[in-house]
Formats: C-alpha cells, structure tokens, sequence
C-alpha cells in the first residue's frame, strides 16, 4: 500500500475528505507525519520478515574498520557470518577490542569478532573486525533493517499496513483530544499488533525461546 492510500484510508476513518497530495492541506500533513511515527513504532516491536535482509563488507588486508552502507543506526543484528571461512562472527565489546589492538604483535588472521564502532559522515554504522584481516573475506551481517521513513506518495510501505493504519488514527483521536475513542482505538491497535506478532513468531518458533548458554 503506497503512502497516499494509507493516508486517505485514515482519512475516511476519521470521515474526512481524502485528498491528492500529503501536502493538500494541514490535516493532510499531520496525518501523514504521524504515519511515519507509527511506522517507526511498529517496526521496533518485532523482527519483521519483511525488514529481514543481508548486508555485505568485503574485507582488504590490514583493514579492520568498514561501513555498512545505508544501515544508519536502527538495524538489529540476527548474526554475523564469515562466508569465506564459513563460521560465525561474534561481538566482542569495545573494551576488548581495545585489549586486542594494545597487544605488541595484533594478530592478522580471518575476522572472528566484531564491535560496531561509531558512524560515517552520512551516519551510517562503522565495525571494526579482529583479528586484522590478513586477506579478502566475504563478511555477511543478517540484519533487521527499518524502511526509511515514507517521503513520496507513491512509497510503498514494508511492513503490514494494517498495523500503521490503525496506529494512526489511535494518535489522531489522541490529538483530537478524544479521550475515550483514543484508549478504545489505541487497544484496537495493540491487539492488532499483538496477534501480527503472534502469526509471525510462529514462522520462527526458535526465536522466541531462550536456549541457556
């Protein structure tokens, strides 16, 4: 569903007039900034399939430090793998990654470790990576990665829209001032949100139990 579809759907949840731009009048506007502010609620409640991708770096000899491109900060990391060598990458804090780097001779073998270390200037997350890659290595980041919040009309939103719709008109009824039709709307939206939850952790049962270590 596009961004101008999600918009008049509320609209005529609200009964008022749909309209042919974002920015047709203020009520448009509004509506369509809190869209993108349920959206950025609704992808931070659950590991979405829908946001579920790969990210890739490349590593050089002697280079421990990469960017990965377009994350920015929201991502959450499922795991990392080494795909040249075929294991897992695990994190290691900053503090130990220090230790490792104060060492007389720093070891260069295939990465093992990561630590996310900062962002770029166009804000997009660093991580450095031990041991010093001592050649090229295919590293794989299997991530969550919210959609960027929702700018054109014709944006086509990720996550189910359902969700965001009836999120929406919850804050609108709240900025209305509608006391009771907000809490009504807004347990609306969460029982909405918690059987979408439901339906997706049972597609991944393993992800909602705790293994001890």
């Amino acid at each position: 569903m596009t961004y101008l579809e999600i918009v008049n759907r509320v609209l005529r949840r609200l009964r008022e007039q749909e309209v042919q731009s974002l920015t047709a009048n203020t009520y448009s506007t509004l509506i369509a900034d809190l869209v993108n502010e349920v959206k950025r609620e609704v992808e931070n409640s659950w590991n979405w399939s829908a946001l579920r991708t790969t990210l890739t770096a490349t590593t050089s000899n002697d280079l421990f430090n990469y960017v990965l491109t377009g994350t920015g900060t929201r991502f959450r990391v499922l795991d990392v793998i080494n795909d040249t060598t075929n294991t897992y990458i695990e994190n290691r804090p900053g503090t130990w990654f220090d230790r490792q780097f104060l060492m007389a001779t720093v070891q260069k073998a295939a990465p093992a470790y990561y630590n996310f270390n900062g962002v770029d200037e166009n804000g997009d997350t660093q991580v450095d990576v031990f041991p010093i890659p001592d050649g090229i290595y295919d590293l794989r980041f299997n991530v969550i990665l919210p959609q960027a919040d929702l700018v054109n009309t014709t944006d086509v939103l990720t996550i189910p829209a359902p969700l965001v719709i009836e999120g929406t008109i919850a804050r609108a009824i709240s900025e209305r001032g509608e006391d009771g039709g907000f809490m009504e709307q807004e347990q609306r939206f969460r029982n909405m949100l918690a059987d979408y939850i439901a339906i997706e952790a049972g597609h991944r049962p393993e992800e909602t139990v705790w293994y001890p270590s």
